[in-house]
């Protein structure tokens, strides 16, 4: 079986710029790509290299789009879709096939090749599994991404996207579904919660908080400078809490990274 990547993070907004400019300023990250194809799902969007991973946000120009519905539905800025990257797209198409899970948007451009599943028969996030010719190397292409994403990635402050985390009324169920669509089993972190560990980061599920209910409620993020990401977070007043801060309405925990911190 071939590898599975945590390869992007997409949050939505009600507008893009204020919290674009919280993650560029307070964890120190740089835009690589605005896709103007998205434009045809009535958004727009910024993409952000993290490591070898990517966060964007998304937010809706018109009435009536999806993402629109899930702010409304989610009440408020968000995480939004949970997006993996394989070698073996075909292969897991025909498993979820099989499963009975629906495609809500099937994606095929420029060597790029994207599953978008109905997040009804996946619940938790919108699940997307996608491929791009020649990707299998970290610092190799990633369509979503534009052709010069290598030169915006920024690693003084943050180094890496570690985890996101999906809250559920009942997060053992979510993890088994999540389990089966993605052949990989469920395992117990350091605190006790349900996890499925990836090729590149994991996946953790937990109870839902925040009054919120389910979806995409947090990400780890590993950092080399968290005591800048703090002060950053402050000046903006972005609210922080020990070691965590609430960014485009995410919870965004700072994980030491121990090979840049010692």
């Amino acid at each position: 079986m071939g590898y599975l990547r945590l390869r992007q993070i997409c949050l939505v907004a009600a507008e893009l710029e204020a919290p674009l400019a919280d993650l560029t300023e307070i964890l120190g990250l740089a835009v690589c790509h605005r896709d103007g194809n998205v434009a045809r799902y009535g958004l727009v969007n910024a993409l952000l290299p993290v490591g070898g991973a990517f966060l964007e946000i998304v937010a809706p120009t018109r009435p009536g789009t999806a993402a629109g519905r899930y702010l409304e539905r989610r009440g408020g800025d968000g995480g939004y879709m949970v997006i993996l990257d394989c070698d073996d797209l075909e292969r897991r198409g025909g498993h979820l096939e099989r499963l009975g899970v629906r495609v809500a948007n099937a994606i095929c451009h420029d060597g790029y090749q994207g599953l978008q599943l109905h997040p009804r028969d996946t619940g938790g996030a919108m699940l997307e599994l996608n491929r791009t010719a020649g990707g299998e190397a970290l610092d190799g292409p990633y369509h979503p991404a534009g052709p010069s994403w290598r030169s915006a990635r920024r690693s003084e402050r943050t180094t890496d996207l570690v985890a996101a985390e999906l809250q559920s009324g009942d997060p053992e169920a979510l993890a088994r579904r999540w389990s089966t669509i993605l052949e990989r089993p469920v395992s117990r972190g350091p605190e006790g919660s349900a996890e499925i560990a990836l090729d590149l980061g994991r996946l953790r599920f937990v109870a839902a908080r925040d009054g919120r209910g389910e979806g995409l409620g947090g990400l780890d993020l590993a950092v080399a400078d968290r005591k800048a990401i703090l002060a950053a977070a402050r000046r903006r007043t972005a609210p922080v809490a020990g070691e965590s801060l609430l960014l485009c309405g995410t919870r965004f925990r700072l994980i030491a990274d121990t090979a840049r911190t010692g």
